[in-house]
């Protein structure tokens, strides 16, 4: 059984929250070069490194495609909300024991 309460990295939260709807590979830079405001930035071999490594957890999905396509869609799968859930929780918890500690005063 994989371990799904591990932080994730930034790159496989973005590529994971891109992937609510149907993308392609391009879509996903996309989609997480848009969510991040531009900061964080997919190379492609970074990506699609990603994806192997989602794919093999279960993740993610990827779609049936046209044939003699070369774009292969990716999708969500309860695994991997859940793993995005878990994550947004262990996020929560950070900023919530960060603002305890600091308080309002973070300069």
């Amino acid at each position: 059984m994989i371990n799904e309460n591990i932080a994730l990295t930034e790159a496989v939260y973005y590529i994971l929250l891109s992937l609510y709807e149907p993308l392609h590979g391009y879509g996903i830079m996309q989609k997480v070069e848009g969510l991040s405001a531009g900061r964080v930035r997919l190379a492609a071999g970074t990506l699609y490194g990603a994806i192997n490594t989602l794919l093999e957890k279960g993740w993610i999905s990827a779609l049936p495609g046209e044939r003699n396509s070369r774009k292969k869609e990716y999708i969500i799968t309860g695994s991997g909300r859940n793993a995005v859930n878990n994550e947004i929780l262990r996020l929560q918890e950070l900023l919530t024991n960060g603002e305890k500690t600091v308080g309002g005063n973070m300069q």
